[in-house]
């Protein structure tokens, strides 16, 4: 490296974010995590003794430390680190890699750890790639993701990896992370006269989510953009802290595993009947840019699924709501959303429409029957093959109902159906109750019939001789 190529890094080190130098050196600098770097844990001991032999992947949401660890392992092996972004390197730069790696095994006998970054943004054929050499041992992989890697990397690479699953820093963490910014004299502020006032302090680690880079940057932001005062140091008030970072940031990713947990929390607070909890849940997804309509849709199956007949105008408002919403949109389109859902969190609850897989398990289990004779359609045979003969009109009768058979012979009987007592259900379950006391009457009565036919049959056949 030439005189002029070394102070430009060196420029390049004093000038990056704040967030870049605060980057721990070592494992003891590090913040958070203790679950898996704690002093007796697993990773540590590894890292510390260069015994990294098997690929790691780090999962976890942004700026809890996952290219920091990466980092740490680096500064701690003998082998050779290699770093690539997956958003960047292709199938060539890889090919670069596996070839490196390959000569330096070849010639000097040195291992190679590759890292990549955002590991899940490369496609199958990529992950493919590299899976034989990690395979062999050739290379060693450690990955960083924030998407759940059993989903979004190959199961061939998940197998042969041990996952370590970070998650969001705790407050506690983030004060840490921030004071040690503010003395740091050779890499943070330690050497300016900074003022942080308590209320201050307190909004940036609660805004900052959970994310360290986020809290620094915020930090840098206020501290760059504030005029010193006459004696040289700069206050840093809740104001100035509150235009630095004016929004949370929500833990929240539109295509990760936050955005199928937050939907499942929402989902069983509006079925478990606490609308207190449904708001929250709804006001995470929709601050958090989620698509209205998936929440509609939700919404619209859980009217089905888990209230039913217990209230039958559930389902009507969840699909008024969602014409409602595709009328107005947003802003406005909140209010029929929030309507709705405070309306089925607080409705009665039937799982009852779930009869309808038990007889879809009745029929792949034993087959469907045929239909009985005057159930048929009489449009086309039934002067031919008597279709439709016996069928007796409902409307014909007292009450609008006669008792009669409507399933095949080998399940006459069987009942899926059964109403809760919650609701408009509670009606329906005494009519039901009605009506399939007299459908047992007629079984009982036709068995009787045929029993006592089945017992006449063998005079009946001696008077004819």
């Amino acid at each position: 490296m030439d005189l002029f190529s070394h102070a430009m890094n060196e420029r390049m080190k004093e000038e990056s974010p704040l967030a870049q130098r605060m980057r721990p050196r070592s494992l003891d600098e590090f913040v958070g995590q203790q679950h898996i770097i704690g002093p007796t844990k697993l990773l540590r001991r590894a890292i510390e003794t260069d015994r990294v032999f098997s690929s790691i992947i780090f999962f976890g949401p942004p700026g809890s430390g996952k290219t920091t660890l990466a980092q740490l392992i680096a500064n701690h092996t003998q082998a050779y680190f290699e770093s690539i972004s997956a958003v960047l390197a292709g199938v060539a730069e890889l090919r670069r890699v596996i070839e490196e790696a390959t000569e330096r095994r070849r010639m000097y006998k040195r291992r190679t750890i590759l890292f990549v970054d955002e590991v899940h943004r490369w496609n199958k054929a990529q992950q493919d790639a590299l899976l034989p050499h990690v395979e062999k041992g050739l290379i060693t992989l450690i990955g960083a993701t924030t998407e759940n890697p059993y989903f979004e990397v190959i199961k061939a690479l998940v197998s042969r990896s041990r996952i370590f699953q970070l998650e969001w820093l705790t407050p506690t963490d983030l004060a840490s992370i921030l004071e040690r910014a503010l003395t740091d004299e050779e890499r943070g502020y330690g050497k300016r006269k900074i003022h942080l006032d308590a209320d201050a302090r307190q909004h940036l680690v609660e805004l900052a989510g959970g994310d360290a880079r986020n809290l620094l940057n915020a930090l840098e932001l206020a501290v760059e953009s504030t005029p010193a005062e006459a004696n040289g140091s700069i206050h840093i008030t809740l104001a100035i802290a509150e235009e630095s970072i004016q929004r949370r940031a929500l833990q929240y990713d539109k295509d990760g595993d936050a955005h199928y947990d937050t939907a499942s929390a929402f989902i069983k607070s509006v079925r478990g009947s606490d609308p207190d909890a449904a708001l929250y849940w709804l006001a995470k997804m929709l601050a958090a840019g989620e698509d209205p309509r998936f929440i509609l849709r939700r919404l619209i199956i859980l009217a089905g699924e888990d209230i039913g007949l217990a209230d039958p105008h559930a389902l009507q408002i969840a699909t008024a709501a969602a014409y409602a919403f595709d009328y107005i949109g947003m802003p406005e389109g909140v209010y029929p959303i929030a309507e709705a859902t405070l309306y089925l969190a607080t409705a009665p609850k039937s799982n009852s429409v779930g009869a309808y897989f038990e007889a879809l398990k009745k029929i792949e289990e034993e087959g469907a029957g045929a239909v009985p004779v005057h159930l048929m359609d009489t449009s086309r045979d039934a002067s031919g093959l008597g279709h439709g003969k016996g069928y007796l009109y409902p409307h014909l009768f007292a009450g609008h109902y006669i008792p009669q058979q409507y399933l095949p012979d080998a399940v006459d009987g069987t009942i899926f159906y059964h109403p809760s007592g919650e609701g408009s259900e509670a009606e329906i379950a005494r009519r039901l109750a009605v009506w399939r006391a007299a459908q047992q009457e007629r079984r009982s009565s036709t068995n009787s019939a045929e029993r006592q036919k089945d017992d006449n049959a063998p005079l009946d056949s001696a008077r004819g001789k």
